[in-house]
Formats: structure tokens, sequence, C-alpha cells
């Protein structure tokens, strides 16, 4: 990738497919740094191909895999020619896992490549993929297929990148790579999943460009940890306050919560841009700085820019059901939107941001009538049994699975169930059998001032405009 300065605006890398690859291609065009979400982009791919493909997006973009053999066996799998019938179940596609399988792989590299080829395509503006470092047993397979698109930047959150700088290293080299999986109740034992470039496409490819790897962080002494060492060092960082949208880290000590019961985060929860700045990496703000305001406020800290979300997700671009996304705008608009800092509701453990509105998850009706299955897994974790066997456990399956496994109940109070949840936010969710249609679950920021200035229903290009002209016209 050429050396060009680094973008002021980086567009957050959303829920699942909220920031697709339309969203990322729109910011992109402007010159700013456009981002697709690569959480569960196999599932998506393979629904939206058993739809039928409207548009043919994902077949033009699969036409360009370099392994067409590969390319053809998705296909087979999963597309649908008109689509399927309304209301009939999905096909499932591999669940997460430490054990090699070849079809999970394939899924997982075409699916990252389409997602990142058509973000890139008409336009030489750059491009990034957002991935959490909690789901690790996907990332090797899901990286290698952004790269093999040209993917500009990798934005890695959600824990602890530390392998992330060498696994980049690996793959552009087409070397076999891999990266270390937490197992519970492993000890000294290590687990990894690995992707070997060489025998997965079974032919040769020239060397791909590294992208810069940007670490999603909270706090100053996270980032210092990762600077100090060539082997962890990042190009750069996106320093997440507490009111940014999705996951967030929890407060440091004992967790305490408010009157709303929201976690209270105090000055040790405060990340110190002056250190960071010293740390001589460029670093973008994120949470409550996505208007002309908060990116003055952000480049007289020192940083590059900011990282915006919510005012991306509400755009007409965005991945978010259309519904959806009117009813977000409107309560936004109406001061009616709630947006709680749930300690509860993620499966991960960390605080989620959960939008409160009627008939989605976050409406206490709708949960309690939800069945509680984990069919998708992505949240889910490996932990060791008692016989020395590998298992999964995810806090959101049923609670008598979950204590069977030997987790108390109450880890599993209150969890909703992200993966199809987020799913159905973007119109993906399940149809179940017996005629259970999957609610959505709703994420957003904790600060809605970015809708100010904006049309009533804005495009991406509209959010960059606002953000940019109006920080120059106060400086």
């Amino acid at each position: 990738m050429s050396e060009a300065a680094p973008p002021i605006l980086i567009q957050g890398g959303m829920g699942v497919g909220v920031s697709g690859w339309r969203l990322a291609r729109a910011v992109a065009r402007t010159g700013q740094l456009g981002v697709v979400s690569g959480t569960a982009l196999d599932v998506t791919l393979a629904r939206r191909l058993q739809l039928g493909d409207p548009g043919g997006h994902l077949r033009r973009a699969l036409a360009h895999f370099p392994v067409a053999e590969m390319a053809g066996r998705v296909l087979g799998r999963y597309f649908v020619p008109g689509g399927t019938a309304r209301g009939l179940p999905y096909r499932p596609v591999p669940r997460l896992g430490l054990r090699p399988n070849r079809a999970r792989d394939e899924l997982a590299v075409v699916a990252n490549f389409a997602e990142v080829f058509l973000a890139k395509e008409g336009h030489d503006g750059p491009v990034g993929i957002n991935y959490l470092e909690k789901i690790q047993m996907a990332t090797p397979a899901a990286v290698y297929g952004a790269m093999l698109a040209g993917v500009d930047y990798v934005l890695m959150g959600a824990g602890i990148p530390a392998e992330i700088p060498r696994l980049l290293d690996e793959l552009a080299a087409h070397r076999p790579a891999e990266v270390t999986v937490t197992v519970a109740g492993a000890d000294d034992a290590r687990h990894a999943v690995a992707l070997d470039p060489g025998t997965l496409l079974g032919r040769s490819v020239a060397p791909l460009t590294r992208p810069r790897l940007l670490a999603i962080v909270s706090s100053h002494v996270l980032a210092a940890y990762l600077a100090r060492s060539p082997r962890t060092r990042p190009d750069g960082f996106v320093l997440e306050s507490p009111v940014a949208g999705g996951h967030s880290a929890p407060p440091r000590g004992p967790m305490r919560l408010d009157a709303a019961g929201e976690p209270v985060y105090g000055p040790r929860d405060e990340a110190d841009t002056g250190k960071v700045a010293a740390l001589g990496l460029p670093f973008w703000l994120a949470g409550g700085y996505g208007t002309p305001d908060g990116l003055t406020r952000a480049l007289e800290s020192g940083a590059a820019g900011i990282q915006v979300g919510s005012a991306f997700a509400l755009c007409r671009e965005s991945g978010l059901d259309d519904e959806l996304r009117r009813r977000l705008l409107r309560r936004a608009a109406g001061e009616v939107l709630e947006v709680r800092n749930d300690p509860h509701a993620s499966p991960t453990g960390f605080p989620f941001k959960v939008a409160d509105v009627p008939g989605t998850l976050s409406d206490p009706g709708v949960y309690a009538e939800r069945p509680r299955l984990c069919d998708l897994g992505y949240l889910r974790t490996p932990y060791t049994k008692p016989d020395g066997a590998i298992g999964y456990r995810c806090p959101a399956e049923p609670v008598e699975t979950y204590v069977r496994k030997g987790r108390p109940a109450e880890e599993a109070a209150e969890r909703r169930c992200l993966c199809n949840g987020l799913l159905a936010a973007i119109g993906l969710g399940q149809h179940r059998p017996d005629g259970y249609v999957e609610p959505p679950l709703l994420t957003l920021g904790q600060d809605t001032g970015f809708l100010d200035g904006l049309p009533d229903d804005h495009s991406a290009a509209d959010v960059v405009d606002r953000i940019l002209l109006g920080a120059r016209a106060t400086r």
C-alpha cells in the first residue's frame, strides 16, 4: 500500500453487516477510511446467496476470486437461483472450532474477499476491515480473505491483538500462520487455529501487500503494552471511550452499577491522550467525537482524527434493515431513544450498548419469549472437559446446558444471543421450522448529538461533509 497520509475520519466497523460494503465504499469514495465489519461474514454471504444474491453483486465479486474452483464450491453449496421460498430456514454454515475444517475455511476466505472486493470496487479510496479479537477461531481465514482482496487496514478490538502483526506478516507472504486460542482450563497447554495458504489455494499467488493494523483500545496502558515490541506493535490506535457503540471495556477495578444498572466509569478509565501520543504512532479518538467540535477537540489533543460510528450506522448506505434504521432515526430525532450500556446482555461478559426499541431483544417481553439456543456460536468459547476433550459453551445457550458444562447459572442470566439478534438487524434473521423468526438486537453509541446539522435521511457523504467542513469553519 502506498504511504498516503492517514485519514482524518474512520468509519466504524459496526455490528454484523451494519458496516457493509456499500457503506464502506461510500465513505472511501470521499477519501476517508471506509470500514466493513468482518464479523460473521461467512454466514452473511451464505444467507445472501440463499436469497438469490439480489443484484448479482456477490457473484460478481466471486468471479474475481483467484481460485475459481474454491469460489465455485461456495456457490454450489449456498447459491439458490431466484432465492429460497419465503419463510424457509437458512442452510447452516460450519461452526467455529479448533479442529481443521476446509469447508469452513473456504467459506470464510471467500466471504471476506467478496466484502472487501465490493467495498474497493470503482475507486481508489482506502478500505479497512474490523475484527473482534474475542472471536479468535475465525481470525486467520477471515484476515487472509480480506488480504486477497487488497484490504488497506485491519482494525482489531475486543481484546489484546498482540499476535496480529505477525499474522499479517506471514499471510502477506502466503506462509502458514496461526493465532493462539484461549481455552478455559487448559492450564499451560497451548491451543491455536492455523491457516496454510499454499494448501488452501493449491497454487502459488503473488505476494500480498501487508495492510496496516490499527488496534482498538480503551487505555493508554494497553497501547503502551502493544507498542513496546516490534512483534506486537500496531501501526496506530483507535482510542475508544465507554460511550462508543457495541462492546466497551469494563471499568477498571470492581464493577459498580449506577441507579440505572449501568457500569460506573471513573478517572481510572480515562485514557491519557498525551501518553498515547508519546508512543509515536498515530491515533484516532472514538466514542462521542462524531461532530465538528469533536473532531476539533481530537486534533487539538494530538490525534490524527476520529472514528465515527452511529452517524454512519443511521445513514442511507447502512446495512441496517431500512425500517429499523428509520425507526431509530425517528426515535433519536424525537429524543426518546435510550441506549443502555448493559453489563449483562453480551455473552462475552463485556458491557454492550443496547438500543431500547419495542419489538427487539431489548424488549423484556420479546426476550422472555425467545427460545434460548446457540446455533451460530461465534461467541462460544472452548473449554477443557474433565476427560481432557475440548468442549464449547456460551452463556446465551440454554441455562441447563450451560450449567452441565461446569458454569454457574447466574452467568447466563439476561444474556442475549448477539449472533442471531445482530443478523436479524440487517434483515437476515433465521426462520425456525416451527415458524419462529429471530428478533433483531440493535446497538448504537450513547451520544446522539451527531444528528445536529444532518438532513433527515442523511447519506454517508453528508456525515463526512458535516464533520470536515464544520470543523474547518470553527478553526
